[in-house]
């Protein structure tokens, strides 16, 4: 016995003795099929351009955005979401480039398919702030209010086309009442019971959607607090969700993921379906700055905060580190 008393019967520091050890007691896994990178094209470019507030991350070209799926079926990633960036000039009140069949999103999507086939899922996201010249999720009224039920008929018309350029999974981002239902009609209604809806069920009003304002070009002014849900609040993702899941969600999603892991473990938690979370443009461009800076270490962070994601219940992730993380994953493993 020592004089400071008895020595500890337990010893769980056992268990971390080396990396071996580690490695095989994790309780929490990442894999390349654990990711869906998120994916920006362009209208109108000819090279890639190039977002500075988030390094390393651009507004692909029609050509380069073919190249990033072949990278991202190559490193063993699961799916890819595309979002548009029409030419300022297409823009209008009613996001018109958003159910042309010819707007930059769906000859993306057809453009991708032709590339891989089924090799990686085609992830389209289904909000019309990227294709109206004001900027916000939906149609506005007189008064310059996010309509939200006449917003409803412009979704359902987005869904018919992206699925008809060839979108395995369509992601309703808008956080309109009533938008899973609607969509799952609309895709029924031609046909098109194959096609997965990705619900945004708990998508929270956050500083940190700043960058991804630059990724697609956005055009609004003011804020989207009406419609984004409120960062004081938990309670209601669960009712979201509960509505999300009646209306046909075949996946649920938490964006951010970061701020709100206490959010995606109660949805995860409370739903049997797949659980998806949103690494938004914010922390992403956070660490980037920061291991600029020589503050972090640039690796561990960006796997330290995939996996805080995981283990608080993601089944997957949408991160802009998906390619680069899958491919250091299938050399470590």
């Amino acid at each position: 016995m020592s004089q400071y008393g008895s020595f500890p019967g337990s010893r769980p520091r056992r268990l971390r003795t080396s990396p071996v050890m580690r490695r095989m007691v994790a309780e929490t896994r990442l894999h390349p099929a654990d990711f869906i990178l998120p994916a920006f094209v362009r209208e109108g470019v000819t090279e890639p351009v190039p977002i500075q507030a988030m390094p390393g991350v651009v507004q692909h070209t029609r050509d380069s955005l073919r190249k990033a799926a072949v990278e991202a079926v190559e490193a063993g990633v699961s799916g890819i979401m595309l979002f548009g960036v029409p030419e300022e000039s297409k823009k209008d009140a009613y996001g018109t480039p958003g159910t042309d069949p010819e707007g930059i999103l769906q000859v993306a999507i057809r453009d991708v398919r032709a590339e891989v086939g089924d090799d990686l899922l085609v992830m389209s996201d289904l909000c019309l702030d990227e294709t109206v010249d004001h900027g916000h999720c939906g149609v506005l009224d007189e008064q310059g209010r996010v309509d939200n039920d006449a917003t409803l008929e412009r979704y359902a018309e987005m869904a018919q086309v992206q699925a008809d350029a060839g979108a395995h999974v369509v992601g309703p981002s808008g956080m309109m009442d009533g938008q899973i239902g609607v969509v799952r009609d609309a895709l029924d209604q031609i046909g098109r019971e194959d096609v997965a809806i990705l619900a945004y069920t708990a998508k929270y009003s956050s500083a940190f959607y700043g960058p991804f304002r630059e990724a697609v070009g956005s055009s609004l002014k003011g804020d989207r607090k009406t419609y984004q849900q409120d960062p004081a609040n938990w309670r209601e993702s669960l009712r979201e969700l509960a509505l999300d899941v009646e209306e046909g969600a075949d996946l649920v999603m938490v964006k951010p993921a970061g701020p709100y892991l206490d959010i995606l473990a109660r949805v995860s938690d409370a739903v049997d379906l797949p659980v998806v979370a949103y690494q938004i443009s914010g922390e992403y461009s956070m660490v980037e700055a920061a291991a600029e800076k020589g503050w972090v270490d640039r690796d561990r962070a960006i796997f330290e905060t995939l996996t805080g994601i995981r283990r608080a219940g993601a089944r997957n992730i949408l991160t802009y580190w998906a390619v680069e993380a899958a491919r250091k994953l299938s050399v470590w493993q």
